[in-house]
């Protein structure tokens, strides 16, 4: 079991344990056996099985499942042995195995840091003499592993936060991209302001809706996983309503609302008979004059800061000229947004989605005090 190094001492005593992942975890989804990798953002817990919307991306490939094979033994080799304890009260207890690769992060934070930063930079940085192609053939696909180790990595040396901001610089600021079409989804709204403003920055103002170059997906607060929780976590979807308004805002100053539509997953009410929560994110990229998308961006990671400031993350960047895959991927997108509906500022200002100030002090306080959503 993985322990961030960023909750010690005293944050570890107060901050309550029903949202203290916001100071950071591992949050990495690999399911491997044999030469198959799934990559996915799903924990399989029964949710996920039946009434919970993910992805899951089937691999097959003996260097891919190898890769991340060794990403998770790296991570393995700087966590906790969980193991059964009638006498506690829990029934287990968390045990600093002797053949660790480091000192415990509840005893010496720094010294973790530094031993994790010498195994996991070698692992997730391409050897300098592996050539980068600049040019595809008909019918390839490539994959890019990338990662976020950013709370054990010193110097930060991580690839996925890189990798996704020059793709989006790239469409922002290439002439020849400029009518490129995105689709970003991610269960809980809460994008790195980086991304946001790259998002926004590569489409164009446009006079009507019909000419619509980006869509943001995002679970409705009925179909967040935290709907109705009890104590601080049942603020969690108002305070991802706050943020949606504050990113239609965004949009709306920079003149690109008939440019970027903002949409909302809904299927019944969490809880109740019929009711499903919208676990999924990524990003797929579709090329000007082209029908499907290129390229997409699979894993775990929810692209907010807290994702590349205090989890662990692994994905991948898929790109591909196989026109049977980006059809696939192209299907994909397509099922994701069956049960949303497009959400303006206007609806986001009435009654019932206004967002208590009680919520917005909570927000406040939680990144005061080094934490994220």
């Amino acid at each position: 079991m993985f322990h961030t190094p960023n909750l010690v001492g005293m944050k570890k005593k107060y901050v309550p344990k029903r949202i203290n992942e916001g100071w950071g975890l591992q949050h990495m989804k690999l399911y491997g056996v044999d030469d198959e990798i799934i990559l996915s953002g799903a924990n399989l817990s029964n949710d996920y099985f039946t009434n919970r919307l993910d992805r899951y991306h089937v691999f097959q490939s003996k260097e891919l499942a190898e890769y991340y094979s060794q990403i998770h033994h790296a991570v393995c080799r700087f966590s906790f042995q969980v193991l059964p304890d009638t006498k506690s009260k829990q029934g287990y207890v968390m045990n600093w195995p002797v053949t660790n690769a480091g000192p415990s992060p509840l005893d010496d934070p720094e010294d973790f840091i530094s031993a994790a930063s010498i195994s996991l930079s070698k692992l997730i940085q391409p050897p300098a003499t592996q050539g980068v192609s600049t040019s595809m053939a008909d019918n390839q696909t490539y994959v890019y592993p990338v990662a976020q180790f950013t709370p054990i990595l010193k110097p930060d040396q991580s690839t996925e936060f890189p990798a996704v901001t020059s793709i989006l610089s790239t469409l922002a600021n290439s002439p020849m991209l400029k009518n490129s079409r995105w689709l970003f989804t991610a269960g809980y709204f809460n994008m790195h302001p980086v991304l946001s403003s790259l998002l926004i920055s590569s489409t164009t103002p446009s006079p009507d809706s019909s000419s619509s170059q980006g869509t943001v997906l995002t679970a409705s607060p009925w179909a967040n996983g935290f709907y109705g929780s009890p104590g601080v976590s049942g603020m969690l979807p108002a305070a991802y309503t706050h943020l949606s308004a504050r990113f239609l805002d965004r949009v709306a100053e920079s003149q690109r609302t008939n440019s970027i539509e903002l949409k909302e997953w809904r299927k019944g009410t969490v809880n109740e008979p019929g009711g499903w929560t919208y676990h999924a994110k990524g990003l797929w990229v579709t090329l000007p004059n082209e029908k499907y998308p290129s390229l997409t961006f699979v894993g775990s990671s929810n692209y907010t800061k807290r994702s590349y400031g205090l989890d662990l993350e692994v994905g991948a960047v898929v790109v591909t000229t196989d026109n049977s895959l980006k059809e696939r991927l192209g299907q994909e997108t397509e099922w994701l947004q069956a049960d949303s509906k497009p959400i303006s500022r206007e609806d986001l200002r009435r009654v019932e989605r206004r967002v208590s100030w009680n919520v917005r002090l909570a927000m406040w306080i939680v990144e005061r005090v080094g934490g994220a959503l």
